[in-house]
């Protein structure tokens, strides 16, 4: 595999994306929510895709979808959120107003109360091992909390064939940046797992390592529930590729538990490195020149899952 700088082409082009600033929030706070609109605000840096996020003072954050598809995201935070929260054992996003279009921005948005940490990779871990722990707890504490009918549905709690095109268009795209050969080898091998058969559980989605905070070594919330909803729990096995290596993988893959009727006799986690291969090499084409840093930790995914092929091959 060769530099991710290089040049190649893209799937396509990052149309309807809407530009935001810090003048452009006061005036919809000013108007929306007075009682803040006089606080400090400031960027915040992140490799995040679908938000713009600003902080507010001290203790709150503002987000404002940046493109449509992510515009769904703000109401269904703002119900579903509340309603977990008492079910897990990490402090999760925590929205406080849902704001309207206005002030010439087309979307809504939302004020959030900010968590502190830091985001970390799998090689600024300090105790991989514990934070595996961690986050199965996590991960099992949601899969376990009530649905109801109304719950929403998981875009990646759906089959693995469906984002079958998007994998082999990606692949294509990246040429000869990339084993081809093995990374349609590993995605075949995820596409013939048995699918979930089991009633759909609730899912973040989108564990990635910019979703989760540290404090002082140890995983201290989870963020960003864009991706929330019920359907297939495999998606969220994706850490054990974007995160963990080695002896911490294992650990998240047993703090998980044994259950066989849950793991399906190795098929749960066969389509959770489909999710994680899925996810990165759909990502890496697309943000190649303006998301440096996810694109960086979406190459580390596609490492781990093709050394995983090479193992077993």
């Amino acid at each position: 595999m060769t530099s991710p700088e290089a040049d190649l082409p893209t799937i396509r082009m990052h149309e309807g994306e809407v530009d935001t600033g810090p003048d452009l929030v006061r005036r919809l706070l000013t108007v929306q929510a007075p009682q803040w609109a006089g606080l400090p605000l400031r960027p915040v840096r992140s490799a995040g895709t679908d938000n713009a996020i600003y902080r507010l003072g001290d203790t709150l954050t503002v987000r404002l979808p940046r493109i449509g598809w992510a515009t769904a995201q703000v109401e269904k935070e703002h119900y579903w959120l509340p309603l977990l929260a008492p079910h897990l054992p990490l402090p999760i996003s925590e929205p406080l107003v849902q704001g309207k279009p206005g002030e010439g921005y087309p979307y809504p948005w939302a004020v959030h109360r900010w968590l502190e940490g830091e985001n970390l990779n799998a090689a600024s871990l300090a105790d991989p091992n514990t934070a595996a722990r961690d986050l199965a707890r996590f991960v099992l504490a949601l899969r376990r909390s009530p649905t109801v009918p109304e719950s929403p549905k998981a875009s990646r709690g759906e089959p693995l064939a469906t984002r079958d095109e998007g994998v082999r268009e990606a692949v294509a795209a990246l040429g000869e940046l990339l084993n081809g050969e093995a990374a349609l080898s590993a995605w075949d091998r995820a596409l013939r797992a048995p699918e979930w058969k089991g009633d759909p559980v609730w899912v973040h989605g989108d564990l990635l390592p910019g979703n989760l905070l540290f404090q002082s070594g140890r995983l201290s919330a989870v963020i960003d529930f864009g991706g929330l909803g019920v359907g297939d729990p495999a998606c969220d096995l994706m850490p054990a590729w974007s995160l963990f290596t080695g002896q911490s993988r294992e650990v998240f893959r047993t703090a998980l538990g044994t259950d066989e009727t849950m793991w399906e006799r190795g098929a749960l986690w066969e389509r959770g490195r489909g999710h994680a291969l899925a996810q990165a090499l759909m990502f890496i084409p697309y943000y190649l020149h303006t998301n440096p840093v996810g694109v960086r930790s979406a190459w580390h995914v596609v490492a781990q899952v093709l050394a995983d092929e090479t193992r077993r091959s």
